[in-house]
């Protein structure tokens, strides 16, 4: 799988992961984002919270392009939200900080809420509760590395958590997936809105508020 972002080196504090925006996906969903014809005012603005957390003059530069008008469309389909059956336009991605064994038995991160039940490998993953992967994912979700799901381990911690990877050989710097596309094999909001009891519009704007965001193509 090839990396959408650009390599990043984790410093001494590790780096923030990053809320992936794609124009493709936004250009690609605002067409059929439209309000049926006749229609009652929408009850969602889509540029509220600073556009659900994707960046309100971005929403709306690329809306102007295309000449229309983000009061008119429905933003669970703009953003492509669950159920909305459009393109998700945010993915949250972070960085494999190192990998170390762990061996039958032995916890990880705090009050060791996990055990491994056999020997296996864990990775240190960029992204934690500050940068909004909330704590409920510990033992609870998927992240996606190399096109593999891998489970989160332990509790979540500040900035970092704890991946069990099993056999899959993970390289410093590899790309990990929280949440994406699922047609591309990631793990969708959907699945962290049933681990977290959140909405997906809340985890969104959670996550733009918090990580650091980058459009890409």
């Amino acid at each position: 799988m090839t990396s959408t972002l650009p390599a990043r080196t984790p410093g001494a504090g590790g780096v923030a992961p990053v809320a992936a925006l794609s124009t493709a996906a936004l250009r690609a969903n605002a067409p059929l984002s439209l309000a049926p014809s006749g229609a009652d005012a929408l009850a969602a603005d889509a540029l509220a919270a600073d556009a659900w957390g994707h960046g309100a003059a971005w929403v709306a530069s690329v809306l102007a392009d295309l000449g229309m008008d983000a009061a008119t469309l429905d933003p669970m389909a703009l953003y492509g939200l669950p159920g909305a059956h459009t393109r998700p336009v945010m993915s949250l991605r972070g960085r494999a900080l190192g990998t170390k064994p762990l061996l039958r038995g032995e916890g990880v991160s705090y009050g060791y809420t996990h055990r491994a039940p056999h020997d296996t490998t864990v990775a240190l993953v960029t992204g934690g509760y500050a940068q909004g992967v909330v704590r409920a994912l510990g033992n609870a979700a998927t992240v996606s590395i190399d096109g593999r799901r891998h489970r989160i381990v332990g509790r979540v911690a500040m900035d970092v958590c704890v991946v069990d990877v099993g056999d899959a050989a993970i390289t410093r710097g590899a790309e990990v997936v929280f949440f994406g596309d699922p047609a591309d094999g990631h793990p969708s909001l959907e699945e962290w809105a049933d681990a977290t009891g959140l909405t997906a519009a809340e985890i969104v704007a959670m996550i733009g508020a918090r990580a650091e965001r980058e459009v890409i193509a």
